[in-house]
């Protein structure tokens, strides 16, 4: 299969929520884990681990924990509704695919818990540091995320399972130093890639300082 090229990859990595039960082979998902850590992270420490799930019986436990999370979030997204660039009908699909997730993710064939050791520091600096801490992360499950698009794999980024870290921790026997920051489902999917629609750089976007906005080229 040929990959694709970068900037297509970008362009075109959606989060993909129906999966196929297909296993992924063995080699393809090594490639997606030495793509992750590739990434940067704070003072090149290395502190991400990661947990490749695919027992059953540790899926079906992680599903329970995952639907407690998911209950949260709907009663979170019950009285919202579509941001103001979203079409309500492209809104309630979202939904209607995380929701199928939450019911079925214990038949994904891989969850990829991307997580994280703590650094010891002193108090008063862990706390200016609190928010920033997912630096040394994020990057490497994007790595990950973009990966995955590239070998043809669905996968989506989700914090659901987070909401009940200690019993995640519990069923994963984590060390109590490490905290997890994300699960990727990770299967072959039953949708299609791309396009990712996003509103307009010149939309997002400030020169110099906030209000200014930055021109689009001509």
């Amino acid at each position: 299969m040929t990959e694709p090229e970068l900037f297509d990859v970008m362009f075109s990595t959606r989060s993909l929520r129906r999966l196929q039960p297909d296993p992924v082979p063995d080699e393809v998902l090594y490639k997606v884990l030495d793509a992750g850590i590739r990434a940067p992270s704070g003072g090149n420490t290395q502190h991400w681990r990661f947990v490749v799930v695919k027992d059953p019986q540790v899926k079906q436990q992680i599903q329970q924990i995952y639907q407690k999370g998911w209950r949260e979030v709907q009663a979170l997204y019950r009285t919202r509704t579509a941001p103001a660039h979203m079409e309500e009908g492209k809104f309630h699909r979202l939904m209607d695919s995380a929701a199928y997730l939450a019911e079925h993710l214990a038949e994904v064939p891989v969850l990829l818990f991307a997580c994280l050791k703590e650094r010891p520091m002193p108090p008063d600096l862990a706390a200016k540091l609190a928010r920033l801490s997912g630096s040394s992360i994020y990057p490497a499950v994007q790595n990950m995320l973009l990966a995955c698009r590239a070998l043809g794999l669905g996968a989506t980024l989700t914090t659901v399972c987070s909401l009940y870290d200690d019993e995640i921790k519990a069923v994963l026997h984590l060390p109590s130093d490490i905290s997890t920051y994300a699960l990727l489902p990770i299967g072959y999917p039953h949708g299609k890639f791309g396009p990712v629609k996003r509103l307009a750089v010149e939309e997002v976007t400030c020169l110099d300082q906030w209000g200014t906005p930055l021109p689009r080229p001509a």
